[in-house]
């Protein structure tokens, strides 16, 4: 049975749930108490903003794997619960599916805490608009402290995520695999992280070595918990094989999690895109290593990539720095390789979902938009 959900009020599902994991008793307050509550507090303000389209991917898995002729028929039976009969059919679907916007919401919950460690790594101050979590947690300009909290506060909320995904499973089918899938799913982000840290040594005399390494950190860190985590997540809570579960999520989830990478990097050099909602050129801004560089590189003349080495050694990149490249990333034919690249990715995905013998035809097609909303500029 799937039911709508009303998008505009899951934050405060997410707020509430990560209100309830951050209450202390009241016999743990302590003297500190007032910075315990802006951590709280801050908790909620690095919540808000996001798109939850990984929330979003794993409603759609679970409803079009509840929906086809695999997934198990009979509610799993917990202490406290009953059987489900045909008199009680109604309202057990209804409690699933609940129990499931919960894991949903729990992916959301890791998501911001990644986002605030990767706010430090990155040395960001903004998040959407807004200060990052270690800037508006400094008090007096005190940096050290920010960090400090910002890396607890990150730490608490990967915790958190994990005990809602641990509760909520505990009323779906697959429970254990449900939470093996998703520690799965952060110990995979963490090693993305680290070679994420390592491909940054790579040199840009080397551009071919660059786009390998920076596709396999796509795969650990990106596809791992944008894509694959949620549709597995999805397919195993309806009461999938886990089995099947893994190899339907791996074989839609990889090729969608490496084009939705690759697409963001693209999104960020395109002027004409207003998708993002971040200003343009943010990543040639930062000195990043992308693969749209690495392309622009193998692709240039000597003086095109003379003056791509030339901008991007540079200590600090000005407006018409960030113009530049985006011209030479257009005129070496990096931004339509991309985009090449992209289009192959996501119709790789839509074939693992057309020809996923776990799903029936009807649960295809919500399946596909879902993944559609993932890369909004794939040409499928």
């Amino acid at each position: 049975m799937s039911t709508a959900v009303d998008w505009g009020n899951l934050e405060s599902r997410i707020d509430a749930l990560t209100t309830q994991f951050l209450a202390t008793p009241h016999d743990a307050a302590m003297p500190y108490e007032g910075l315990l509550n802006r951590v709280r507090t801050q908790a909620g303000a690095s919540n808000a903003g996001g798109k939850h389209l990984r929330a979003q991917l794993a409603l759609s898995a679970y409803d079009a794997a509840a929906d086809s002729g695999r997934a198990r028929r009979s509610r799993p039976v917990t202490p406290g619960s009953i059987s489900m009969t045909p008199s009680h059919s109604t309202s057990a679907a209804r409690q699933s599916r609940d129990a499931m916007l919960d894991v949903a919401c729990a992916l959301e919950i890791y998501q911001t805490s990644a986002l605030i460690h990767d706010d430090i790594i990155d040395d960001s101050d903004l998040r959407r608009g807004a200060p990052s979590a270690h800037k508006a947690l400094e008090i007096g300009n005190n940096e050290r402290l920010g960090h400090g909290l910002a890396i607890m506060l990150g730490n608490l909320l990967a915790t958190a995520s994990a005990y809602v995904v641990e509760t909520s499973f505990a009323r779906l089918h697959n429970h254990e695999d449900g939470v093996r899938a998703f520690l799965g799913m952060q110990r995979a982000v963490a090693i993305g992280q680290v070679l994420d840290l390592s491909a940054e040594s790579i040199p840009l005399s080397d551009p071919e070595q660059l786009v390998c390494a920076s596709l396999e950190v796509f795969r650990w860190k990106t596809a791992s918990y944008t894509a694959i985590a949620p549709l597995e997540l999805g397919f195993l809570a309806a009461g999938f094989e886990p089995a099947v579960a893994h190899e339907s999520a791996l074989h839609i989830g990889e090729p969608l999690g490496l084009a939705f990478q690759l697409a963001d990097d693209l999104i960020d050099v395109d002027s004409s895109s207003h998708i993002s909602g971040k200003p343009v050129g943010g990543d040639i801004r930062e000195g990043k290593h992308t693969v749209l560089l690495a392309d622009a590189l193998q692709r240039a003349d000597d003086l095109q990539r003379k003056r791509l080495l030339a901008i991007y050694g540079a200590s600090a990149r000005s407006k018409s720095d960030i113009a530049e490249a985006i011209g030479l990333f257009q005129s070496t034919g990096a931004i339509a390789q991309s985009q090449g690249r992209i289009n192959t990715l996501f119709r790789q995905s839509s074939r693992a979902i057309d020809t996923a013998a776990a799903l029936g035809s009807k649960a295809r097609e919500p399946l596909h938009a879902a993944c559609a909303r993932m890369v909004p500029i794939a040409d499928a």
